[in-house]
């Protein structure tokens, strides 16, 4: 397919597109009587419908139906592929990874921009100190891996070899010798986390500051009156009070983290027994070309994550109710 051909097609769609919207708000200007309201508004959550069943729940049931086959999709193996996923060592492993990202990362995460939030609060450079540790929050998952793989870079300690990567730079300069860090397990994992968590903070430290904010003054000033000290205040006022908002952020970054992709992929390629399940999830359907353990790490990802969609839609109304 040429270039042309490929503009050709683009320019198509756009017709198509602006065709469809203009004769949906033509019908929707045109509805008149009681009912009119209601008929509108089916016109305009039509399209967005017909996307999601279209993008999203399609592909979602193909999916679930997919991962009872064979890995070339023709045979029905019913619940083996799932029986694979939590026996095979392999496997396995990548649960305990995916595990692992999702019991540190938010944890971590939240402490740190918890902690950063209150230090900085009402300070003359809490705009500067808020910035640079949200500056990170600017770069994609893929640009952040590449700067901490040169942080983290390993070169052999022989003749004139500079070491370019921070951390073994740092080693060479107290006098110790280099290390190939992504390799040394099962620290990796740990290593690959603290990227996520350099992310995350900024997300963690801007919505807590924000909750902190919105504590109202007479019971902080009531508190201070009754003698409560810095850190009684934080365990007993500060922490009580942003209690739905916490909630809110180790749910979000916890979503995140079971999606997490791109860090895997760029600093190590799941290789060296750091992968998880959204990277196993494409290495087994693009790679090896097993459509059904592919797609049951699919289903299982999808499984994962909905409770804690839900659970964070019912805490973010009760953070708007308040």
């Amino acid at each position: 397919m040429t270039l042309l051909d490929k503009l050709g097609q683009l320019v198509v769609a756009i017709v198509v597109f602006a065709a469809i919207i203009g004769l949906v708000l033509f019908v929707a200007d045109r509805a008149r009587g009681r009912r009119a309201e209601l008929w509108q508004s089916i016109l305009f959550l039509a399209p967005s419908a017909l996307l999601l069943i279209v993008g999203l729940i399609w592909p979602a049931l193909r999916t679930i139906y997919q991962s009872f086959f064979d890995r070339t999709s023709t045979n029905f193996t019913g619940v083996s592929n799932y029986l694979t996923i939590f026996t095979q060592p392999e496997l396995l492993l990548v649960l305990r990874n995916t595990a692992l990202w999702v019991v540190i990362t938010p944890i971590l995460a939240t402490a740190i921009g918890l902690v950063y939030a209150v230090l900085v609060d009402r300070t003359r450079f809490e705009s500067f100190a808020k910035a640079l540790i949200f500056l990170p929050m600017a770069i994609s998952f893929v640009g952040a891996s590449i700067i901490w793989k040169f942080v983290y870079e390993y070169r052999p300690n022989q003749g004139n070899i500079q070491q370019i990567g921070l951390i073994n730079q740092f080693l060479v300069w107290i006098g110790l010798e280099p290390v190939n860090l992504l390799l040394q397990q099962p620290w990796n994992n740990l290593l690959l986390i603290m990227v996520m968590i350099w992310i995350q903070a900024g997300f963690a430290m801007t919505i807590l500051s924000a909750a902190i904010k919105a504590i109202p003054d007479d019971i902080t000033e009531a508190a201070r009156l009754d003698g409560c000290g810095n850190v009684r205040m934080f365990f007993s006022i500060t922490l009580p009070s942003i209690r739905p908002a916490l909630v809110v952020v180790l749910t979000t970054i916890s979503i995140g983290v079971l999606k997490v992709f791109d860090i895997v992929r760029t600093m190590t390629g799941g290789q060296f027994n750091t992968s998880v399940i959204a990277n196993e999830f494409y290495s087994q359907s693009f790679r090896i070309n097993d459509y059904g353990i592919g797609a049951a790490l699919a289903v299982l990802l999808f499984v994962l994550v909905v409770p804690i969609v839900v659970y964070n839609i019912r805490q973010m109304r009760k953070v708007n109710a308040r």
